[in-house]
């Protein structure tokens, strides 16, 4: 089995990744489409040169990555992938044969860990808008595709994890809840500067206290987010 996550940044998406990396059987992989679409955009992102030169530029060689054998021969392959980062260029139809996750989060939570770590983020940055379209690019393929919230992973991770499980059709190990300190094999070249806190972690944070205060001059970006949340957040496990 592949699964595609698709989430914004600051959203969970790596512990998931690792919590996925250490059931042991499943391969992953960390945001293969981010070297392409910093090479499209011309973003200047922490770590751009860098990323430039640890992964293909150009969409079509990621596909084909990510398309082809499972790393390792391992029965699964976790794909830990972020929506501003299909670009109108990337191929999107080899998410066909994958099934298709959406990690969802408040977006006051999201752009709060964003500003910490990267001033002023824009609506696009935060992934929103391309969730929800990809979203429906999905349900117009394979009917309604699983949402999980990330706020409730971290009230229970183990019944939360177990339901996304009977949801893609795996079977749930407790071996998801813990993975070494450290960081992952796997992580992307950019984890020195993003990765911070899941790498002194050994299992899902606590959870979530309340909403944090958006800055007056992002409230703009809260409230194009808000209505992508709320819909997805409606059809969340």
């Amino acid at each position: 089995m592949k699964i595609a996550m698709w989430s914004g940044p600051r959203n969970l998406s790596t512990a998931m990744m690792y919590a996925f990396g250490a059931r042991g059987d499943c391969a992953v992989i960390d945001e293969p489409f981010y070297a392409a679409y910093l090479h499209a955009t011309d973003l200047d992102h922490p770590m751009r040169d860098a990323i430039l030169a640890a992964q293909p530029g150009e969409p079509q060689e990621v596909v084909n990555r990510i398309t082809g054998p499972i790393p390792g021969n391992a029965p699964h392959f976790y794909q830990k992938h972020m929506t501003q980062h299909m670009l109108p260029n990337v191929p999107r139809g080899w998410m066909r044969g994958f099934s298709n996750v959406f990690l969802i989060r408040h977006p006051a939570r999201v752009i709060a860990s964003y500003a910490a770590k990267r001033e002023n983020p824009t609506l696009q940055d935060i992934g929103f808008v391309q969730q929800a379209e990809l979203f429906d690019e999905v349900m117009s393929w394979q009917g309604s595709p699983v949402v999980i919230d990330s706020t409730d992973i971290r009230k229970d991770p183990e019944k939360m994890l177990r339901r996304l499980c009977i949801a893609v059709g795996l079977p749930f190990t407790p071996k998801m809840l813990k993975w070494p300190r450290g960081g992952h094999p796997e992580d992307g070249i950019w984890a020195e500067h993003w990765y911070g806190a899941v790498w002194n972690s050994t299992g899902f944070a606590a959870a979530e206290g309340p909403l944090p205060t958006v800055p007056e001059h992002l409230r703009p970006v809260l409230d194009g987010a808000m209505p992508h949340y709320r819909r997805l957040k409606a059809v969340a496990l």
